[in-house]
């Protein structure tokens, strides 16, 4: 959620009569979290979104985890993954909890139907690639270095560029993702010392209303499985809407760095937060100033939460042997922080470049048989002197 806009035509009151040039009435839909409690958008259509043609199969769409294996810190190879598939068919889970599932995806083909994830918020980190979102609510284009959030409930279509290749973090939480809390002031604008404000925010640009009538499949995550229904009219056949739940994006590097004379601890970091668990991004910075400060990040034990990093670009100074898009894990209750020797080297320096996403959750966090796969056994001994 980032704040209320209105796109195309609405009736001037909520819930009253809105009718065609031939006098008949739109069809209004409020799309809404939490009951009626929750932040909400209402769509207006040229067609009910209701009317469903034919009920497809359902398949069986849950992620399967490992048996339970050592508790270590892991270096998994994310660039060893596949390419393939959709944006659906194409994800590689890597691990995930009861909140949150971490997914890589390398699409090779564009979706040739609709998405509605209704247990899933999604929040997607654009490693590579470039396309657009489209929703009934307008489109958001999109580049590498964004963050694309989809809410859950809301219908919609990845148009990738197959021209270049893609690489997506898809990050589904089943709770809302929001801005953080600490960044928001009693009406929930962005305050001064938020590291983004709302002139970051790529909100939908409005698209033509597509009046189209035929089937069209509309598919539907729900608890683990994957439902087909075909529909009726074109799902994007929206002639105005308005609200606070909408797709949007928002890039890493309009990141603002919050910095200090000592090392700043990992929540300076935060860029969004949902249930048991928030979501960091690491950017171009300068160092620390104090005269004996030393820029890596000293050892640390983490308490109540799993550490996740998914490295993006640069050079990572305080971790050895990463590579462009592996991912680290240092589960809670182990400590962990710089490889040796990379404290020392750090002494003096006056910045760093490197780009990465840090998801921390406070559940623990389960590994699929596929990350396993591409696990660098050795890293767990990588702090051996």
């Amino acid at each position: 959620m980032a704040y209320y806009i209105q796109r195309g035509t609405i009736p001037p009151k909520r819930h009253i009569q809105f009718r065609k040039e031939d006098g008949s009435l739109y069809y209004e839909e409020v799309i809404g979290a939490e009951g009626f409690s929750g932040i909400s958008s209402i769509a207006y259509h040229m067609h009910p979104p209701t009317s469903i043609e034919k009920v497809g199969e359902t398949q069986a769409y849950a992620v399967q985890y490992a048996e339970s294996k050592n508790m270590q810190h892991r270096h998994l190879k994310g660039a060893a993954l596949s390419s393939g598939g959709d944006w659906l068919s194409g994800r590689n889970y890597i691990m995930g909890n009861e909140d949150v599932k971490l997914a890589i995806c390398q699409p090779t083909e564009n979706m040739s139907y609709f998405l509605r994830n209704a247990t899933a918020d999604e929040l997607v980190y654009v490693h590579d690639g470039e396309g657009e979102l489209w929703s009934p609510l307008g489109k958001v284009k999109f580049v590498p270095g964004d963050y694309v959030h989809i809410p859950r409930t809301i219908t919609h279509q990845w148009k990738i560029n197959l021209d270049k290749p893609s690489r997506f973090l898809v990050i589904e939480s089943n709770s809302e993702v929001r801005f953080p809390k600490k960044y928001r002031n009693q009406f929930g604008q962005l305050l001064e010392h938020s590291p983004y404000c709302e002139r970051d925010i790529k909100t939908p640009q409005a698209i033509e209303p597509i009046d189209e009538k035929g089937g069209f499949e509309v598919k539907i995550l729900k608890h683990g499985q994957l439902h087909s229904f075909l529909y009726s009219y074109h799902p994007f056949d929206v002639v105005g809407w308005d609200g606070y739940m909408y797709p949007y994006a928002i890039s890493i590097h309009d990141f603002e760095p919050i910095t200090g004379r000592i090392h700043q601890p990992p929540p300076v970091h935060q860029m969004f937060e949902a249930r048991n668990f928030v979501v960091c991004s690491f950017v171009p910075r300068l160092f620390d100033y104090h005269p004996q400060s030393i820029p890596a990040p000293y050892s640390h034990s983490n308490i109540d939460s799993d550490e996740v990093l998914f490295y993006a670009e640069g050079d990572f100074m305080s971790r050895k042997g990463v590579e462009r898009a592996s991912f680290t894990l240092h589960p809670g209750g182990m400590p962990h922080g710089p490889h040796p020797g990379t404290a020392e080297a750090s002494i003096g320096k006056k910045g760093t470049e490197e780009l990465a996403v840090m998801v921390d959750t406070f559940r623990p966090l389960k590994l699929t048989q596929q990350a396993l796969e591409i696990e660098d056994q050795a890293y767990i001994y990588s702090w051996k002197i």
